[in-house]
């Protein structure tokens, strides 16, 4: 699959050669891509990146539904990673995740690309509703979302992560907003 590209951005997904870079450290990843790698891939650790590659190798044709690299077109630099949590679901459901490095945050690029993320979700036939999760606190994160279209859908205690809110788009929603905010745009 070709990157989703943005104004600023191509957000790559992560194929398996990719994800061997990947693995072998941030030097091989920035030889593999030819670009520039932060040391640290993610303040998450890298749980995220071993479970999603185990279900890209279990079924290379879901690989649009699982990570993304975030690359910032103009700096050749790695800004990000994030994507989608799997495939949608049966109610046509599929949820988005990103994460924006502390030296590229505040410049509008987390919105740049959970646009990026549902403007792609939403040109697939199957997807419904794109969802998103944040702590359940005003952050930077609830104002991407909103920006993005999305709206506050419930509240609920995460065994990992504890309080958290979810956050919804559903199609309908989305084909009236954001024609309006691409006219708005031009």
């Amino acid at each position: 699959m070709s990157p989703l590209i943005t104004t600023r951005l191509a957000l790559l997904p992560i194929d398996l050669p990719t994800y061997d870079a990947l693995f072998a450290g941030s030097d091989k990843l920035s030889q593999h891509l030819g670009i520039r790698v932060p040391e640290i891939l993610s303040e998450f650790g890298m749980d995220g990146f071993e479970y999603t590659y185990t279900k890209l190798a279990a079924d290379q044709s879901e690989g649009p539904w699982w990570l993304y690299l975030f690359i910032h077109r103009a700096d050749q630099a790695l800004i990000g990673v994030g994507g989608y949590k799997g495939k949608p679901d049966e109610a046509g459901m599929v949820e988005i995740g990103y994460e924006i490095y502390p030296h590229y945050r505040g410049q509008g690029l987390a919105t740049e690309t959970a646009q990026g993320l549902i403007d792609w979700a939403f040109d697939q036939p199957a997807v419904t509703i794109v969802q998103a999760h944040t702590l359940a606190e005003m952050s930077p994160s609830v104002r991407v979302l909103e920006k993005c279209g999305m709206t506050f859908n419930d509240a609920f205690d995460d065994p990992n992560d504890g309080a958290v809110w979810q956050w919804q788009l559903k199609r309908s929603y989305r084909d009236r907003a954001y024609m309006a905010l691409r006219a708005h745009r031009k």
